[in-house]
């Protein structure tokens, strides 16, 4: 049996830009990406605090510092300044579930990195 599991979050991101006329993704500064192990190309779900708001996209990696900006139909889902949480799953075989750490990248108003943590 396979188990669809939290594999890494980052938590409370403020949204820095949107940008309707970009063909598609969340853009994320390739540091906190990393730090969160989500690759380039990987699919995560957002799930916006402001206005309630989940859709799924797919990781670009960033080049500004704290960078986060939603680009194409996802643009219209957000506003600038909006807190997400950017959300990756990963299917887990019950063995590998003895070891399960996932990644939680806590950050603050800048989307710089407060703590990371493998707690659920």
């Amino acid at each position: 049996m396979q188990f669809e599991m939290l594999y890494s979050k980052i938590h409370r991101a403020k949204v820095s830009d949107a940008n309707l006329n970009y063909v598609g993704s969340i853009t994320i500064d390739k540091t906190l990406a990393q730090s969160a192990n989500l690759l380039a190309g990987m699919k995560v779900e957002i799930v916006n605090i402001n206005n309630g708001e989940r859709f799924s996209t797919y990781v670009i990696y960033g080049d500004k510092k704290g960078e986060i900006c939603l680009n194409g139909a996802a643009a219209r889902k957000v506003q600038i300044g909006d807190i997400i949480i950017i959300i990756a799953y990963a299917t887990y075989t019950h063995n590998e579930l003895e070891h399960y750490k996932p990644t939680i990248v806590q950050v603050n108003e800048s989307n710089q990195i407060l703590s990371i943590t493998n707690e659920v």
